[in-house]
């Protein structure tokens, strides 16, 4: 097990960077929840994928992957140029912990790129079976600071998954005082969670399924009322709302307008929340955030959002946006009201699978019915 010495102040000295050096194309992360979702991502410009096995990886409602399906998912991948994470983020207990030798040597094994890992006793696990994969601290660690990134850097960890309650600025200042080769990577589209970065006890509460094994019921989407404890036929609705306030119901986070600013963060990878969402989503997002990056790169001084990628987005099941804690505390601004959960403006119709040279026409296999007079919108790699 390799264990990073405690920086001097001459290493500090010597780490210190220009800002401008970290402007560099950031990765676009994408979810895999499944095999089709995988390639779904590839094809649409993801830089690298995220997923996770049957076990360990807190999405237990998405498909994830079979070993074969994951063999199979990383040659794909790295077939294409893409890498291949996973995630083994739970806040093991100890049965957990006695399954985990076959599957980290599982993973070395396949070629997995890296792992995404919360827990301190998985990080150690991972040094002593498999000393030369690179590792990922998982936002489940709720790392929130400078000092943070460094306690998992001298450890070995290669990148850290920042918490989602940072703002732009706070992320602006730990880039500066780490080393350069430490990555950060920042969720920058999808669900916020109520609790620091998904440590929620509510779940397991109220259903018995715990947010920190993978399980969550969502209980943060709810409404509610307060009730004092001698007064209980009383409730009290937060709001003036018959229906009870919805007072944990978080927006979805959406930064494809604000591009230019992540970049210049030195953020490294950009993460696309949602394995339990469809291939649809994971396209969608993708091919957004992939051409924002590009256009952006391509000339920082010329460039112009498209209002296309947020048509886009508008498209994909969601709940409404915001920017979540990049530019302040979100507030009551961030929460959703009884009116406003999902938006559900469009749904996959067909999917092409190929063209019939003879007939001159693509080959589509249908997804949902198709009435005359609906308008199709056709969403290329």
């Amino acid at each position: 097990m390799t264990i990073r010495r405690s920086a001097t102040k001459a290493d500090l000295k010597e780490r210190k960077h220009d800002m401008s050096d970290l402007f560099r194309a950031p990765e676009v992360l994408s979810p895999a929840g499944n095999l089709e979702k995988l390639k779904t991502a590839v094809a649409y410009g993801a830089d690298a994928v995220y997923m996770s096995g049957k076990s360990f990886g807190l999405r237990t409602f998405s498909d994830n992957f079979t070993h074969d399906e994951m063999k199979e998912g990383v040659e794909y991948a790295h077939s294409h140029g893409v890498k291949c994470y996973c995630t083994v983020n739970v806040m093991a207990h100890e049965d957990d912990i006695e399954k985990l030798d076959d599957e980290i040597l599982f993973l070395s094994s396949i070629g997995m790129d890296a792992l995404i890992i919360s827990d301190a006793g998985i990080f150690r696990k991972v040094r002593k079976l498999a000393p030369d994969m690179e590792i990922h601290i998982s936002t489940q660690a709720s790392v929130t600071n400078s000092e943070g990134c460094m306690f998992w850097y001298e450890l070995g960890a290669k990148r850290v998954v920042l918490a989602r309650e940072l703002t732009l600025e706070e992320i602006i200042k730990i880039r500066k005082a780490i080393p350069a080769d430490l990555e950060l990577e920042c969720f920058v589209h999808g669900a916020m969670c109520v609790s620091y970065s998904g440590r929620c006890l509510l779940s397991n509460y109220f259903t018995g399924r715990s947010a920190n094994s993978g399980s969550c019921a969502q209980p943060c989407r709810w409404g509610y009322y307060v009730v004092e404890e001698k007064r209980l036929e009383a409730p009290l609705p937060i709001q003036e709302d018959e229906r009870g306030t919805y007072i944990f119901n978080s927006k979805d986070i959406c930064m494809i307008g604000h591009v230019p600013e992540l970049i210049q963060a030195g953020i490294t990878s950009f993460k696309i929340e949602g394995r339990i969402k469809g291939a649809f989503y994971a396209a969608s997002v993708t091919k957004a955030y992939r051409e924002a990056v590009d256009l952006y790169m391509k000339d920082p001084s010329a460039y112009q959002e498209d209002s296309k990628w947020q048509e886009m987005l508008d498209r994909t099941v969601h709940r409404e946006f915001a920017t979540g804690f990049f530019y302040d505390r979100p507030g009551e601004n961030a929460q959703i009201f009884p009116d406003k959960t999902y938006h559900r403006p469009a749904f996959v119709v067909g999917v092409v699978t190929g063209y019939d040279e003879e007939k001159g026409c693509a080959i589509v296999s249908q997804r949902n019915k198709i009435f005359r007079g609906d308008t199709l919108h056709v969403l290329m790699p």
